[in-house]
């Protein structure tokens, strides 16, 4: 199973929400069930990123793969421990 790297935008809310999920969907459908999100240049998260992120995973996860995440900034790990996915996804 390969993992493919997936490079975060700056600000991950409604505006890139939708053609996150379409990409995702397309790797999936190529076969690629693991990724690793990277956010190294990320600096903002809203509900909709949230929402799409935890969609994929649970996508992936049917698929028998997962979505593991990394170089979370101060703020947006602040996000994601405040909405207790922290429990969810394997933080690097």
């Amino acid at each position: 199973m390969s993992e493919i790297t997936i490079e975060m935008p700056e600000m991950f809310s409604v505006e890139e929400a939708s053609e996150f999920r379409e990409s995702i969907r397309e790797h999936i459908q190529n076969g690629v069930s693991s990724l690793l999100l990277d956010f190294g240049g990320c600096k903002f998260i809203d509900s909709t990123g949230l929402g799409v992120i935890v969609s994929s995973y649970k996508k992936c996860v049917e698929n028998g793969g997962t979505i593991r995440l990394k170089a979370l900034n101060a703020n947006v790990r602040k996000i994601f421990e405040l909405t207790r996915l922290t429990n969810v996804f394997e933080i690097l």
